[in-house]
């Protein structure tokens, strides 16, 4: 006798049970196969079962916004139900007479559905000091983990970490401490202020519990530019583990990741060495929508996702000078860039 089983969740199983499964893993739906599922198959099927074939139809951007602002799964359960859900409000506006047929589109998903359900993530999206934005794998897929990073001048050197944290991950936090301290110099940071100085480390969303090595590029990323000043890009996202001495290590779930990244509206991802051969699984579309750089080490991780300062004009200035010469030169003197806040 053969026992086929599903699960979201392996950590879920019992020990001694999972010990005599073999365990087959499949990746989750991508938003593009979740689109073609819904078009080919879940809506055609609902609208015969509803009767409503031929008298309701959805367009790209129905789906597409069902897919992105009411579920978030691997597979698509929940979105044949949200489709169930908005036949049957159709149904009712053609049984009372309000309508013979219905188009549903994207702009009419709010007055069937009510408000979204999912919300867009909180991420670094100006490029600010202190936040960086990270990638994580879940049950359901890929997500974004932001890192913020605080400064408190004149402290004892403490370092406290929030956001329902994993041992895994504040190992991660330390490492990222150690690094900063052994490479100061490099960033224009005070060695004697970051001896005085309290740090507080937090991810958003302290209620959904985390973990794993996988943020170590991001905790450092946003630790340095907090304490140096220098704004991190807004439109690069992260992952990677890391080595004391500043090694990036591959890592697991760059598929999810990836679609985590690109739905979000990111434009590069930085990615270890060791783990371009994993591009493969990456969705086509995602790859022609993101910018993926591989990274050795932390010095590469910090030069691609700090922005660089502007360098300003350094022209030698002679004693005769023409007023247009003068004019150019105090316009030059307008346009140095300011330096950075620090936090």
């Amino acid at each position: 006798m053969l026992f086929i089983t599903t699960a979201n969740d392996l950590s879920a199983i019992p020990g001694p049970l999972r010990d005599r499964m073999d365990v087959i893993e499949l990746p989750s739906y991508t938003r593009v196969e979740k689109y073609n599922i819904a078009k080919k198959h879940l809506v055609p099927k609902q609208l015969e079962a509803c009767g409503l074939s031929g008298k309701v139809t959805f367009s790209q951007s129905a789906l597409y916004g069902i897919i992105d602002g009411y579920t978030r799964e691997a597979g698509v359960r929940n979105l044949e139900r949200t489709i169930t859900s908005v036949l049957r409000k159709c149904a009712r506006q053609i049984a009372s007479g309000e309508a013979e047929t219905v188009s549903v589109t994207g702009t009419t998903l709010e007055k069937l559905l009510g408000p979204r359900i999912v919300k867009p993530d909180f991420l670094n999206r100006t490029n600010a000091i202190g936040i960086a934005n990270g990638l994580a794998w879940t049950s359901i897929g890929g997500e974004t983990l932001p890192i913020e990073v605080q400064v408190i001048d004149n402290g004892s050197g403490k370092i406290t970490v929030t956001g329902s944290l994993g041992d895994v991950m504040k190992e991660s936090a330390q490492l990222a401490i150690t690094y900063a301290r052994v490479h100061a110099a490099e960033y224009g940071i005070d060695p004697e202020r970051l001896k005085k100085c309290d740090l507080h480390i937090h991810a958003p969303e302290g209620a959904v519990p985390k973990d794993g090595p996988s943020a170590g590029v991001t905790l450092t990323t946003a630790l340095i530019s907090c304490l140096s000043g220098i704004p991190v890009r807004g439109d690069v996202a992260m992952t990677g583990e890391i080595t004391l001495h500043g090694n990036v290590l591959p890592i697991g779930g760059l598929r999810e990741k990836s679609m985590a990244a690109y739905r979000e509206g990111m434009k590069t991802v930085l990615i270890p060495k060791d783990n371009v051969s994993d591009l493969y699984e990456v969705d086509d579309e995602v790859k022609k929508n993101l910018k993926f750089l591989p990274m050795s080490n932390l010095s590469q991780v910090l030069n691609a996702a700090l922005l660089k300062p502007k360098a300003a004009a350094t022209h030698p200035r002679t004693k005769k000078s023409t007023k247009a010469a003068d004019a150019a030169a105090m316009s030059q003197t307008a346009e140095k860039p300011k330096t950075g806040a620090v936090c």
